[in-house]
C-alpha cells in the first residue's frame, strides 16, 4: 500500500504571504486540488487578544490558507469558514476577537456560525460505534472538501489536540457536550464518520502547552500537512515525544480503519526533520493531572475525587466535570491571577465518595456532576446525594437540554442563591461545563465572575442576541 504523506513545514512567523507560499507548495506536493463546496474548519474554541491569544488558529494562518485555496482550487462552487466555539460563547464574538470577519470578507467567502446553523441528524454504522445517530451542521454535511485547520496544543484531558480531536467543534451546544465525559475519546472517533478531511494545515507555528483555553505558548515554527487525520495526528504525537498509542481518540479512530498510526506506515516529508523538531520539544509541556493532585490540599480550592460508573475508566473521568474544572480555574487565572487565594474555601467533590469530607469550618461544598454520590454528615445534618448517571445508550441525542450561555448563568446564580445558606449545593449534569463551573466557583468563592468583566460581558451580550437571532431566521428560511 501506498504510504500516508505528511509534511512538516519551517515557518516561524505569522505572515500571510509565506503561510500562503508553503500551503500551497504542500497541497502541489500531495496532489491536493480544492474542489466544489470547500469549507474550512479552524479551531476557534476561544479567542481574545488579551485573554486568550494562543488558544485559537491565527487570522494570518486562515488568511494564507485562504489565498492557497483560491489559487489551487478547480471547480470552486463555494469557499467557506464554518466553526463552533466552546463554553457557550457566541462563534461570532470569537470570530471578531480573533481577527476573522475582515480575513473573510477579503477572500469572498463566507461565513458559517454552526450554533446558528441548522443542525441535522447522521447516522454512524461503523462497527465500535458509540451511537447510532450523532447531529451536526447542516453546512458540514453539504461541503464537498472539507479542510481542517487545528492548532496544534496540549490537552488537559485528551493530551493533545490536533486534526482528529478539532471535530469537536462541527457540533453545537446542545450535542456537543452529549458524551462529553469519559467517552471523549469515542465521542472523537465518532465523528470521523460524519466526514473526513481532505486537507490538513496545523497552525504549528506557536504551540499551546499544558491547558487548550490558555495555552502556554511554545515557539515551535512549523506547519504541518496532510490529507489523512489518523497519520497527521500520529506524526504530532511524535513532534513532541507522545506515544500515539497514548492518544486514545487516534487510537480508536485508526482501529475503525480510517488510517495508520504507526509512523513506518507514513512518509514524513518537508523541510522540518522529524528528529529534529524532536529535539526542540523536548521540553514541550503538558497539563494531564488529577485534580486531587492538581490543586494544593492547603489551598482555598481542595477536591475530592471518588470512582466513577465507567468500566473503562473507574479511577477518572478525564472528558468530564473534572478537567472542566480545572479549565474553569485556568479562566479564573487569566482574568485574576489572585483569585485561588482571595476566594473563599470550596470542596469539590465528583465521583463516588465514601467515609467523610473532614472539612474547615469556613468550607462549603460543591457536589459536582450526576454521577457523584455521598452520604455524611455536614454541620449534624444528614445529607445523602444521589447519584443520577444514565450511560450513553440511555441518552436519546434527539432529546437534548439546552446549554444556552444566559440560561446557565441565570440557573447557576439562582441555585447558588437560593442556597446561600447551606453548606454545600448540588450541580447536576452530565458533563458539567466550564462555564457552569466558572459560574458557580464566582459564586460560591465570592470572587469575580469573568463573564461580567466588560471586555467580555458587552461585546459577548450583544454578540449572543445576533447569535439567536440568525438563528430564529435559519430555523424559518434557512
Amino acid at each position: 500500500m501506498e504510504k500516508h504523506k505528511v509534511l512538516i513545514r519551517r515557518c516561524d512567523t505569522y505572515d500571510p504571504e509565506r503561510i500562503a507560499a508553503i500551503v500551497r507548495g504542500g497541497m502541489e506536493e500531495l496532489g491536493i486540488v480544492p474542489e466544489g463546496k470547500v469549507l474550512l474548519k479552524p479551531n476557534v474554541v476561544m479567542a481574545h487578544p488579551e485573554i486568550f491569544p494562543h488558544a485559537f488558529t491565527r487570522k494570518e494562518f486562515l488568511d494564507g490558507v485562504l489565498s492557497a485555496v483560491r489559487s489551487r482550487a478547480g471547480n470552486l462552487k463555494e469557499l467557506a469558514v464554518g466553526e463552533r466555539s466552546g463554553i457557550t460563547i457566541p462563534t461570532r464574538f470569537n470570530f471578531k476577537m480573533a481577527g476573522y470577519p475582515p480575513v473573510i470578507r477579503r477572500h469572498r467567502a463566507r461565513t458559517y456560525y454552526f450554533d446558528e446553523v441548522r443542525q441535522v441528524p447522521v447516522e454512524l454504522k461503523q462497527e465500535g460505534r458509540l451511537r447510532d445517530l450523532i447531529f451536526v451542521p447542516q453546512p458540514i454535511r453539504e461541503c464537498d472538501f472539507l479542510i481542517n485547520l487545528p492548532k496544534f496544543k496540549a490537552h488537559p484531558w485528551s493530551r493533545l489536540t490536533l486534526s482528529l480531536k478539532n471535530f469537536i467543534g462541527i457540533q453545537d451546544d446542545r450535542h456537543r457536550l452529549i458524551d462529553h465525559t469519559s467517552f471523549l475519546e469515542h465521542k472523537i472517533a465518532d465523528l470521523q464518520e460524519v466526514i473526513q478531511p481532505r486537507f490538513i494545515a496545523i497552525d504549528a507555528i506557536t504551540a499551546g502547552q499544558k491547558m487548550m483555553l490558555t495555552p502556554t505558548p511554545f515557539d515551535l515554527g512549523a506547519i504541518v500537512m496532510g490529507s489523512n487525520s489518523c497519520a497527521v495526528d500520529t506524526v504530532g504525537c511524535h513532534m513532541v515525544g507522545v506515544n500515539p498509542q497514548d492518544l486514545i481518540h487516534l487510537k480508536l479512530t485508526a482501529e475503525r480503519g480510517f488510517g495508520p498510526m504507526d509512523l513506518d506506515e507514513i512518509e514524513v516529508g518537508g523541510d522540518f526533520p522529524l528528529e529534529e523538531v524532536r529535539e526542540k520539544t523536548k521540553n514541550f509541556q503538558f497539563c494531564l493531572e488529577r485534580i486531587d493532585e492538581y490543586f494544593p490540599k492547603t489551598g482555598n480550592l481542595t477536591c475530592t475525587v471518588g470512582t466513577f460508573p465507567e468500566a473503562h475508566s473507574a479511577d477518572y473521568c478525564w472528558g468530564g466535570c473534572p478537567g472542566a474544572l480545572q479549565e474553569a480555574v485556568h479562566i479564573f487565572r487569566g482574568f485574576d491571577p489572585e483569585t485561588e487565594r482571595k476566594m473563599k474555601k470550596i470542596r469539590y467533590v465528583v465521583g463516588r465518595v465514601e467515609g467523610p469530607l473532614h472539612l474547615a469550618p469556613d468550607e462549603r461544598v460543591i457536589f459536582a456532576g450526576n454521577c457523584t454520590s455521598w452520604e455524611g454528615n455536614l454541620d449534624g445534618e444528614k445529607v445523602t446525594i444521589e447519584p443520577t448517571y444514565h450511560p450513553p445508550a440511555a441518552v436519546d441525542a434527539r432529546k437534548t437540554r439546552s446549554n444556552d450561555l444566559l440560561k446557565k448563568l441565570a440557573a447557576a446564580l439562582w441555585d447558588c442563591y437560593e442556597n446561600r445558606n447551606s453548606r454545600y449545593v448540588r450541580m447536576k449534569g452530565c458533563t458539567l461545563s466550564v462555564a457552569e463551573h466558572v459560574n458557580y466557583l464566582s459564586s460560591l468563592g465570592k470572587v469575580k465572575n469573568p463573564n461580567f468583566d466588560p471586555r467580555l460581558a458587552i461585546p459577548v451580550t450583544a454578540a449572543y442576541w445576533r447569535m439567536r437571532a440568525a438563528r430564529a431566521l435559519n430555523r424559518l428560511f434557512g
